[in-house]
């Protein structure tokens, strides 16, 4: 079965979503199918199973981040955390602010959350032009952490965040490629 072709087929393009012109990824299906959702997580669970790559952490990313993330470290056997929009967390934080189409964002981590020289695995949903991976990049090396690859079901690579992602040095596994927005 070619993974790549299949989880694509599952995922809903939604037209003028949010703003006119764009075109969202919807990854829902994905995760309403239990067969759909079982061979996802089995195509990361695979690959982070190799000991070159498993992680000592799985990071997710607010929000979708979490589910997939969660769901993989547990599989894995290994923690979670989650990096936060600002002042969802309860505890204390590092941040890191980065600039969207139209404004800022600023995301958050526990300072506790890893330990330094722990080898993250850090998870979103999608990459388009990437901040919110570089952000939470940023959050995890400030607390001495390795991210060593980050991963997303979606891959935008029009938007550039896959090429600024691997000029900050980060590797990067997707499963599945749109062109256009």
């Amino acid at each position: 079965m070619d993974t790549s072709a299949y989880l694509k087929s599952h995922i809903r393009t939604v037209p003028d979503w949010p703003a006119p012109g764009v075109q969202f990824r919807d990854i829902t299906p994905l995760l309403q199918d239990p067969k759909v959702f079982r061979v996802l997580i089995d195509a990361f669970v695979h690959r982070y199973m190799e000991r070159a790559l498993r992680p000592d952490v799985v990071a997710g990313l607010d929000a979708r981040g979490f589910i997939i993330g969660s769901v993989l470290a547990y599989e894995l056997g290994v923690g979670f955390v989650p990096i936060r929009k600002k002042g969802k967390l309860p505890f204390t934080t590092v941040e890191e602010t980065y600039e969207l189409e139209y404004g800022s964002a600023t995301v958050e981590l526990h300072t506790d959350a890893v330990q330094p020289g722990d080898r993250v695995l850090l998870i979103d949903d999608l990459i388009a032009t990437g901040g919110t991976m570089m952000a939470g990049k940023k959050l995890l090396e400030k607390l001495g952490a390795v991210v060593t690859e980050g991963a997303a079901i979606v891959a935008l690579p029009e938007l550039g965040g896959l090429d600024r992602l691997r000029a900050s040095g980060l590797a990067l596994n997707t499963l599945v490629s749109f062109e256009g927005h």
